[in-house]
């Protein structure tokens, strides 16, 4: 791991810990055992330590997506295991959920670095196109209309279960989703 990532990795591990504020120059030295100054190095301002945070973050859900194997076809019930096996997945990095979902309260002024964790994320169009595939996989009719919400509920699903509000039963609440989509016309052979 180069410095740079050292940085951002020790910047999720604040901000998981202790909360945004902590996200300071001298407190990332400290955690990424690196001599005073070498954040400031790499990140001039507050603004640019957020921003390599937030870059680390989408490369790690990024890595993430890439292991998740999607068969060409299957039933609602192999696609609610899926989801929940890969919001599974994400919940294991407890650290990297935290921190990104502090920042998205603490960035939604910042429209720009905001944009970067929700809408416009290097990584949103790969999950949407991956929901596609498994929408598409388990029969759904119109998958791409709606990939975006399956995206977004499993992500809701990983904010609660970062958070600890409560139990919820993400496997019902995906399948009830799913159970709900019109299936697909397939052609008669």
């Amino acid at each position: 791991m180069d410095r740079r990532e050292r940085i951002a990795a020790a910047g999720v591990r604040l901000i998981a810990r202790s909360g945004v504020r902590t996200l300071t120059h001298l407190l990332v030295d400290k955690e990424a055992n690196l001599p005073r100054g070498s954040t400031s190095y790499y990140a001039r301002t507050r603004r640019d330590l957020t921003a390599l945070v937030v870059e680390r973050l989408s490369e790690d859900t990024q890595a993430d997506l890439a292991d998740l194997a999607i068969p060409a076809t299957m039933d609602r019930a192999a696609a609610v295991q899926i989801a929940v096996g890969f919001l599974d997945h994400l919940a294991r990095r407890e650290d990297a959920q935290a921190a990104r979902f502090a920042l998205l309260f603490e960035l939604r002024n910042d429209d720009e670095l905001r944009a970067l964790l929700t809408v416009d994320a290097p990584v949103r169009a790969p999950l949407v196109q991956r929901a596609t595939q498994l929408l598409d996989a388990a029969g759904i009719a119109t998958p791409a209309q709606h990939a975006p919400d399956l995206v977004g509920l499993v992500d809701a699903l990983l904010m609660y279960r970062t958070a600890k509000a409560a139990p919820v039963d993400a496997a019902s609440v995906i399948g009830a989703y799913i159970d709900g989509l019109p299936c697909a016309q397939r052609a008669q052979a």
